[in-house]
């Protein structure tokens, strides 16, 4: 009955030794881990679900401790027991951390795609102030283009104003010149005598 009762034992103490080992597996997985977020993930489930198996098995030998009929072997079987829930009791620090390190690493990829979205905004902002000040350069010669014909318009509407004040005194001078030949005329056709 003794030999009958061992072999749950030893099954139960192999499939913690094997969740043990599959944990440490599993969190130097995660260590190694580069990424992406998912892979992280899944590495994370992965050993929470070997922490619950590993749970499970510690609390079946806990039971069979406390079925063993010697006080030796059930005393030896609960600190056994108490030996594996410390360890565990490290390893689940150890799943916080790792599980701390996923969500640190899923804060800085978000930040990372922030930060890019932040330089391809800027990029485009820096573009669009490029062709905003081809733009400004552009109107800035075609205003002095302008300018310039504006003076030069202004040059010939002065030149035309002074030829105008000329031909109103030329045009004066041959209009009075006409009236003094048309009264010289009369005078000496009306009054010879004078």
């Amino acid at each position: 009955m003794a030999a009958a009762a061992s072999v749950p034992l030893r099954v139960c103490n192999q499939e913690i030794v094997r969740f043990d080992l599959e944990i440490k597996a599993a969190v130097q997985d995660i260590r190694d881990c580069p990424g992406p977020l998912s892979a992280l993930t899944e590495l994370n489930a992965a050993v929470k679900e070997k922490f619950q198996q590993l749970r499970g098995r510690l609390q079946e030998l806990e039971q069979m401790a406390k079925e063993q009929d010697k006080e030796s072997e059930k005393q030896a079987l609960l600190q056994e027991v108490e030996n594996h829930k410390k360890q565990m009791l490290r390893k689940t620090t150890k799943e916080s951390l790792a599980e701390s390190a996923s969500n640190i690493t899923e804060s800085l990829m978000g930040i990372s795609r922030m930060m890019s979205q932040q330089v391809q905004q800027s990029e485009e902002t820096v573009q669009t102030l490029a062709n905003s000040s081809r733009t400004i350069l552009e109107a800035n010669e075609e205003f002095k283009s302008m300018s310039g014909t504006i003076q030069l318009g202004r040059k010939l509407i002065t030149k035309y104003n002074r030829r105008e004040l000329t031909d109103k005194l030329l045009i004066f001078l041959a209009l009075a010149l006409f009236l003094a030949t048309v009264l010289y005329i009369l005078k000496k056709r009306l009054f010879p005598f004078l």
